[in-house]
């Protein structure tokens, strides 16, 4: 099978974080499966109309882009983690919250407003 963008894309990552990429790769897909991928703004992106969602690694975590709407809707289950207006930040230092971030993606397809 051809790999996807998104999945050429992580294989040029850094060797040490590709696995954490993978699995929120995966998280994503299999919570919405019909999302198209592409990459936007250099980012892994699922998009549908608009971008849904995007991630990519940084020195220190990797960044999870839901925007604002999103992160308003789940800033109960967010505490643990350093947001801004429409990101999250997930430490490479802990273990992710792959749960979490299907909810959050399908919420952000279900919820796609513009």
């Amino acid at each position: 099978m051809e790999k996807t963008i998104i999945q050429n894309y992580i294989e040029e990552q850094d060797e040490a974080i590709r696995p954490r990429l993978f699995e929120i790769y995966e998280a994503i897909h299999t919570a919405i499966p019909d999302a198209e991928e592409r990459l936007s703004w250099g980012m892994p992106t699922f998009w549908r109309g608009r971008n849904i969602i995007h991630f990519a690694p940084a020195k220190r975590h990797i960044g999870l882009y839901p925007g604002p709407d999103a992160i308003i809707a789940f800033a109960g289950q967010l505490t643990e983690y350093k947001t801004s207006k429409g990101a999250v930040q997930l430490p490479n230092n802990r273990e992710l919250p792959l749960g979490l971030i299907a909810e959050i993606a399908k919420w952000s397809y279900e919820n796609n407003k513009r």
